[in-house]
């Protein structure tokens, strides 16, 4: 097995053995594994101790945050309340100082009172209460040996529960599937309880022993999930339901919420009444020893259970499923279904990968219910899963400049005070801007603006040198919100930018002590202030100096503009020191007949669009706002596709939107499907850092028409959104464009976003 270790997070330690209902769905004591019977009633002193002492050294050496331990059975309250004292006395103890303890007890609830309760309220304990529903569906399995019905005894507990006291410990309600049972039934009689969560469990199943299917439906279980979906949706989801939730975070690309479901390895070992150690407790469901380790508290470490072949086999993710689930488009969904639900005694079936000597190799036996699940989800919900950015320009910029806003503020929280006076002034100040002004949302929407933030944090995280330099440049963020506003307001500034230079991101760099001091380094303070038409500069006993931002003289250098017919009017950057994220050199500055000239050719560049492409055109002016000259470009798009972070081909890698580099060489000819390539893949990066429209839990790759070596999922993207755009300017691009997209169809990594941008761009290619 490959890869590193993966610690347990979670352990099952199993208090008692035995069980005060005979539920004839019960995976311990009714299938295949009947190692109960040999095994003590109760956990003995020493096994306790000895799981305390190696829970904690497994904490210690993987310096776990916080460990879960789920108090089990059979039914653990039948351990007493003195021995579960114990174990929980032993487990605080052993954990203390070490990790945090989450303790938590899985119950029928029949002999849950005060008693149990107000010693799970002193150290913790949440309660979870197994109960599949109204009296007639809990009846049909969960009844005593002599056939009495649990129904009564089970709402009295959770009546307990819901009292204010106790109401803290209440973990929720675990229901076991029987699709005989009416869904909508079951639903209300456990939503009438007020849970804090509803778990629905599949009854444990394998192809040897499947789960009843009434008139023989393949998606039986999914179509009673999905009438319990709409029930719960249509009522406005009044509790988490921890099954349509995992679907619902994995088809947006988050992670999954169950063990059975998705592709996240396990973190799971349980410890029985004796003291073994074995696998994942639901493996008693597919033959007699299927859980075994041969390991035990008293002579094995949780490591050594962690090594084990059957452990290491569910941590691959997506190398540990069949063929056939590999290429299943719902994969990242479903995972593959519960392990156990694999199971096939023999080799495994044909079609779904090589034969395993446990046959697990196999699709889920509620392989088709899964699939229906989660696309009736998808179908349902697909519409309120896709940010508004995705569709929407405006919305896309709306959610980039509260991206930035996130960022400035996590600056200010990571500073913690550090940045003194001079922090706190300009912080108070940028508050007062925004009450009377443009300013500081303009500041902010300036791409550079995004880098610096990105930088700072990192910095200071990292505690790099000059980090806390780095960050204190916000003032001159507020200086040039100032100015923009036009407000009468003094912003002091420490300034001294490798070059002797106070730098105001989009309006231009001063030295406030003349020409002749270009080149010092030094530190030094100055206050900026607004005036009529410009600003004012004082630095030390030096004169004020009056500057007209438009306005070029020997102390003041302007950011320049595009200012051509034809063209946007966007600003022409090559002053901000955070405009290198382009994988390639930066042009050091453009004199003014360079400038001139490279501003005819992009405008007629900008020309070219406008007749070839003249949505895409419309589109990037009213999203672009800033082009830096570069002293390179990429290769051809027809040859390479992009690099993930878009490095050498027109977008930076932690700007803000609205930025492209361009190459200060090439005709208008040449610079129009480089503008054109930099918008797009500009405006997907854009996409992506706001909505997930892929997964990134182990990418696997799939052919690029651009080249012969397979691509993961993010550059194949990235490669179709640039070709499907260049194909309406030059269609040499169109069939390229087209046979990713045929790639794209069926790639399980797409999230309900990366799903609804592939239809916007089949429909893209279409009318190009």
């Amino acid at each position: 097995m490959t890869g590193p270790l993966v610690p347990f997070r979670e352990i099952v330690l199993k208090v008692h053995s035995r069980c005060d209902l005979a539920c004839d769905h019960c995976y311990i004591y009714e299938h295949a594994d009947q190692s109960w019977r040999t095994r003590p009633k109760a956990i003995s002193d020493e096994a306790i101790s000895w799981t305390a002492l190696r829970l904690a050294e497994h904490a210690k050496a993987h310096a776990l945050p916080s460990v879960s331990v789920i108090l089990h059975g059979g039914e653990p309250l039948l351990a007493g309340p003195e021995r579960l004292r114990r174990v929980c006395e032993e487990l605080t103890r052993a954990l203390d100082g070490v990790a945090g303890l989450d303790l938590r007890i899985h119950t029928n609830g029949l002999q849950l009172g005060p008693r149990y309760l107000d010693l799970f309220l002193e150290f913790g304990v949440r309660v979870g209460i197994s109960l599949d529903g109204d009296k007639a569906a809990n009846d049909r399995h969960r009844r005593f040996a002599d056939g009495r019905s649990s129904h009564p005894q089970v709402l009295r507990a959770v009546g307990l529960l819901r009292q204010e006291r106790y109401r803290p410990l209440d973990l929720g309600l675990l229901c076991t599937i029987d699709v005989a049972n009416d869904p909508v039934a079951v639903y209300d009689a456990l939503a009438a309880l007020d849970p804090p969560r509803i778990d629905f469990l599949l009854p444990h199943a394998t192809w040897d022993d499947p789960p009843p299917r009434p008139e023989g439906s393949a998606t039986a279980y999914a179509d009673w999930l999905l009438t319990v979906f709409d029930r719960w949706d249509t009522a406005g989801r009044p509790m988490p339901v921890r099954l349509f939730e995992s679907v619902l975070s994995t088809l947006s690309g988050g992670p999954s919420l169950t063990e059975s479901l998705g592709l996240a390895p396990t973190d799971l070992v349980v410890v029985e009444t004796d003291g073994t150690l074995e696998q994942v407790d639901s493996l008693k469901s597919a033959y007699d020893g299927a859980a075994a380790t041969g390991f035990d508290v008293f002579a094995h470490s949780f490591d050594e259970v962690a090594a084990h072949p059957g452990v290491r086999t569910r941590q691959l993710g997506l190398a540990g499923v069949g063929e056939t689930c590999r290429q299943c488009p719902v994969v990242r969904s479903c995972g593959g279904g519960l392990y156990t639900h694999r199971y096939r005694s023999g080799p495994a079936a044909a079609g779904t990968g090589a034969g395993d000597p446990g046959g697990f190799a196999n699709t889920s036996v509620y392989c088709a219910d899964l699939e229906a699940l989660i696309r009736g989800i998808e179908s349902r919900t697909a519409a309120s899963l896709v940010p508004s950015a995705v569709a929407d320009t405006g919305e896309l910029l709306v959610a980039q400049q509260e991206l930035t806003r996130s960022l400035l503020a996590g600056l200010h929280a990571e500073l913690a005070g550090r940045g003194g006076d001079i922090w706190q002034e300009a912080w108070e100040l940028a508050a007062t801007v925004e009450r009377y002004s443009d300013g500081l949302d303009e500041v902010l929407a300036h791409p550079y603006t995004r880098a610096w933030l990105i930088d700072s944090v990192a910095a200071l995280r990292a505690e790099r040198p000059g980090a806390l330099a780095t960050a204190l440049r916000f003032p001159a963020y507020v200086a040039a919100a100032v100015v923009r506003g036009g407000l009468d307001l003094p912003v002091r500034i420490g300034y001294g930018d490798g070059d002797g230079g106070l730098h105001l991101p989009t309006l231009g760099t001063l030295w406030p002590a003349g020409p002749g001091e270009r080149g010092a380094a030094e530190v030094r303070a100055a206050e900026v202030r607004a005036a009529e038409q410009g600003f004012v500069v004082r630095a030390g006993t030096a004169e004020p100096l009056v500057v007209r931002p438009d306005e070029a003289t020997p102390y003041w250098r302007p950011v320049r503009r595009l200012g051509r017919d034809g063209a946007p009017d966007l600003a022409l950057d090559d002053l901000d020191p955070y405009r290198d994220r382009f994988g390639v050199p930066v042009h050091p500055g453009l004199g003014p007949d360079e400038a001139a000239d490279w501003s005819d050719r992009l405008a007629a560049a900008w020309g070219l669009l406008g007749e070839r492409v003249p949505e895409q055109t419309a589109e990037a002016g009213a999203t672009l706002s800033t082009l830096t000259p570069l002293l390179s470009a990429g290769p051809s798009p027809l040859s390479a596709g992009p690099s993930a972070a878009g490095h050498g081909y027109g977008y930076g890698n932690g700007n803000g939107y609205g930025a492209l580099g361009v190459p200060v060489h090439g005709g208008a000819g040449e610079l129009a499907p480089v503008l054109l390539r930099a918008l797009r893949g500009a405006r997907l990066r854009a996409l992506t850092e706001v909505a997930d429209l892929y997964t990134l839990d182990g990418e696997w790759h799939r052919p690029a028409p651009w080249q012969e070596e397979p691509v993961p999922l993010s550059a194949l993207l990235a490669g179709a959104y640039e070709r499907v755009g260049l194909a309406a300017y030059d269609p040499r691009y169109r069939d390229q464009a087209r046979r990713a997209l045929d790639t794209l169809e069926d790639a399980a990594e797409l999230t309900v976003s990366g799903k609804s941008l592939l239809t916007t761009l089949r429909e893209e290619a279409d009318r190009g």
